[in-house]
């Protein structure tokens, strides 16, 4: 692996006429270098609750992947990653098929697949250089920015025209079939239709959403990266949803007539959740009804420009994911505790399934190194090693950059 260092898509581009040459085959405009962007994304509050019919609140980030595209004369596809050693060669007449050896190439012959099954012809192929800026294995997506935004580059390269929204749902599809992932449609779908200025409260039941003005003033968000790997969050993330699905049918079995569990208001779980005898299945359920209840007075919070009452729910949200979901651990405990001691910051939370993954913190711009020194410091204290900081702001979902 190369050392990383930050892209620009002048820069990609000049990579890209190094790895596959100035001109190819296809002498007019259809062969022409395309530049393609797709953002990292942070959930500023809603965790755990996409899948128990509640809405999230995410935001697209200006941290970006890109993607640069041309056609070919034949039927090959070539893939290449700027800081990823290893050329990927597949024909677009292929049975795409998963194989671990093909590494992240596998994200991508996913979304072809997809676009296959859907009807898409393709009358040739492609070459492809891509290039990261968003952290890996982070919590922030940085494989649903690959899948849209190479699913964007090709569709806007090949006049597919497909939507948005198609296209995060052809992302979720992709993990689904093709990766075996039974990840829900958020990460997708920001990254799909996110603006800048703006976060999303988005139903991921009905699959909509509204866009909400994002006005921080002196404020930004600060990504904080345990860097631990999340090796327990897919067999927990199954136990969480088991466990709500029996606090469900307990509740439903008590005669409450509910679709799901963030139907409940906290009025309403304080009347009926004594149905529920078991501890641990009792704070489950809580944690949904209350979670549900702060991305609504988070929306409120941020619409009416009160800053400090949206800190004080990322505070309560990471609360409630540690003592009631039980999603949390040592790592980002410790980040968001040694957060809430720093001058400028008014709230922080875990973002993402937990058990490592990234917290974010609410803090004053002018506040931003200090806070980010000082936390780091504790954190290497705390746990051993570095974890990684980066202040970010909103950005936009995918699009073609002109260059």
């Amino acid at each position: 692996m190369k050392e990383k260092f930050d892209v620009t898509p002048a820069l990609l581009r000049e990579n890209f006429i190094e790895v596959y040459g100035q001109k190819n085959h296809i002498e007019d405009e259809s062969g022409e270098i395309r530049m393609f962007a797709s953002p990292a994304r942070i959930n500023i509050i809603g965790e755990h609750i996409d899948y128990n019919g509640g809405k999230v609140f995410p935001t697209a980030i200006d941290k970006y992947l890109y993607c640069a595209i041309r056609k070919r004369s034949d039927t090959k596809i070539v893939y290449n990653d700027l800081f990823f050693p290893g050329t990927f060669t597949f024909d677009i007449n292929d049975d795409f098929k998963f194989e671990k050896s093909n590494d992240y190439a596998n994200f991508l012959n996913g979304i072809l697949c997809c676009m296959k099954k859907r009807g898409f012809d393709f009358p040739c192929g492609f070459e492809v250089l891509i290039a990261s800026n968003v952290p890996s294995a982070g919590g922030i997506s940085s494989s649903s920015a690959l899948e849209c935004g190479f699913a964007w580059a090709v569709s806007e390269t090949f006049g597919f025209n497909i939507s948005r929204k198609d296209i995060a749902l052809m992302g979720q599809q992709s993990e689904h079939e093709f990766m075996n992932v039974n990840c829900g449609i958020m990460d997708q779908y920001i990254i799909a239709t996110g603006k800048k200025g703006t976060a999303e409260i988005l139903d991921c039941a009905k699959i909509e959403h509204e866009y909400v003005p994002l006005n921080l003033g002196e404020y930004n968000f600060v990504v904080m990266n345990t860097k631990k790997q999340r090796r327990l969050a897919d067999s927990k993330y199954n136990e969480r949803r088991a466990q709500c699905e029996e606090g469900l049918a307990i509740l439903r079995g008590s005669g409450l007539d509910i679709p799901d569990l963030c139907s409940m208001t906290p009025d309403v779980f304080a009347q009926k959740g004594g149905a529920i005898k078991d501890d641990v299945i009792f704070r489950r359920v809580r944690h949904c009804v209350t979670e549900m209840d702060r991305v609504l007075r988070a929306v409120d919070a941020l619409r009416a420009n009160n800053l400090a009452q949206l800190g004080r729910l990322l505070y309560d949200s990471h609360a409630s994911l540690k003592d009631d979901y039980e999603v949390t651990g040592f790592e980002l405990d410790t980040l968001v505790s040694l957060a809430s001691e720093q001058k400028g910051c008014i709230g922080a939370r875990m973002t993402g399934a937990g058990f490592g993954g990234c917290a974010i913190a609410l803090v004053n711009q002018n506040d931003a190194e200090n806070f980010m020194r000082n936390v780091q410091d504790g954190y290497t204290k705390a746990v051993g090693y570095e974890g990684g900081f980066f202040a970010c702001s909103s950005g936009d979902g995918v699009k073609e950059i002109f260059c």
